[in-house]
């Protein structure tokens, strides 16, 4: 059953974004969610905050109200927990509007759930349906949130992300508290607050193209050129860079390197509307890059094939953890992936392990491999036993 509705303020002036920030100051924590297109843009286009604690409800109109940093001086301060699902896209829209900083401390209910049992990676909508047993509609999913007047359809929907989200947090925290739980998430909602997560500088993009390891010399070079252009010319013209050209055919231009644009002409993906306004551009950086000695690219670092010992090794601490998880009622790949298993196989287990997953796991891990304790079932309860 949905709870109550309860009222809400809808924010479009600059007084009553600066009214409902100082109400917002004094709060210990803040629900927040965001709507945005990002379809036709290289930087997402914020439309509306939604924010909720007590009985603060609100929709601030991010399209109305040019001046936000009222708000972002709310977000950036450290003494107010952001709480939030997914938080990677709110976070970036919220680092490009302090310029280069990240709202912390902040609290995601996404990275949270797997600790209380929840699956790795829960949708919102699939959390508070089996955490608080309540459906969420899905008819406004594909919204265009920068029409205005928004209807009250949409408005409530945005408000719902917002209203449950609260709810999960003082559920979620309250368990993880008594679990004694709640220190094992620092490490995973630090890793958020990196400003280095959300600008990736324009002359790195080249480390993102598929297969990169492929290229070498002057094609390599060429792709080096081209990415960094195409970087910093989508920022300008705030656009996605695969408008402008797609990641397959600016490899096809580095290795094709033509010097006129006849040549470019006969590549192939690259549409006439780019060719026209580009070209002459794209066919110059070719020139000049295909002379020049590339950045090197990263060393490729084959993975280890297990042999059957080793697999044999990874199996039977497996199921300890698959014990160790149902005991603890966390989901085993929460617990400990399978690469990181094999990495205690292979190589360094207090590394692998290293974090809240440490005193859980390490000693009795270990201990399996270095063959002082053994594995035994019991009333179908894996037990270990010393040697």
């Amino acid at each position: 059953m949905n709870t109550p509705r309860p009222p809400h303020l809808y924010i479009d002036t600059p007084d009553g974004l600066t009214e409902l920030c100082a109400r917002l100051a004094t709060k210990p924590y803040i629900a927040i969610d965001t709507e945005f297109l990002r379809e036709r843009t290289y930087r997402p286009q914020l439309c509306l905050v939604q924010l909720k604690v007590d009985n603060i409800l609100a929709c601030v109109d991010a399209q109305a109200i040019k001046d936000l940093s009222p708000l972002m001086q709310v977000l950036l301060n450290p003494d107010i927990t952001k709480v939030l699902h997914a938080a990677s896209q709110d976070l970036e829209i919220f680092y490009m509007l302090s310029k280069g900083k990240v709202p912390a401390p902040i609290f995601d209910t996404q990275l949270a759930a797997p600790l209380l049992g929840f699956n790795e990676q829960i949708g919102y909508g699939n959390l508070v349906k089996e955490m608080l047993g309540v459906e969420l509609s899905k008819a406004h999913t594909r919204a265009d949130w920068t029409r205005r007047p928004l209807p009250e359809n949409q408005i409530d929907y945005a408000l719902d992300d917002v209203i449950y989200l609260e709810q999960l947090y003082t559920r979620i925290k309250a368990e993880l508290v008594e679990r004694n739980r709640l220190d094992w998430l620092a490490p995973e909602f630090a890793q958020w607050e990196d400003p280095l997560k959300y600008d990736q500088p324009a002359k790195q993009r080249w480390l993102k193209v598929r297969n990169i390891l492929r290229y070498k010399g002057p094609a390599l070079a060429c792709i080096q050129a081209l990415t960094e252009w195409r970087e910093i010319k989508a920022r300008e013209l705030n656009r996605p860079r695969n408008w402008l050209i797609k990641d397959e055919v600016l490899c096809s231009i580095a290795q094709m390197q033509p010097d006129s644009l006849d040549e470019l002409s006969h590549v192939r993906g690259l549409d006439k509307k780019s060719r026209d306004k580009f070209g002459l551009d794209i066919v110059e950086l070719v020139k000049s890059a295909r002379t020049q000695t590339p950045e090197p690219a990263p060393a490729c670092v084959k993975k280890k094939k297990l042999n059957h010992s080793s697999l044999a090794k990874v199996a039977l601490l497996n199921a300890w953890v698959h014990q160790r998880a149902a005991e603890l009622d966390i989901n085993p790949s929460i617990l400990a992936p399978q690469k990181t298993l094999e990495k205690c196989v292979t190589g360094d287990c207090a590394a692998a392990l290293a974090g809240w997953r440490e005193p859980l796991l390490l000693a009795d891990l270990a201990a399996i491999l270095s063959g002082e304790k053994n594995l035994r079932l019991s009333n179908d309860t894996l037990q270990l036993d010393d040697v």
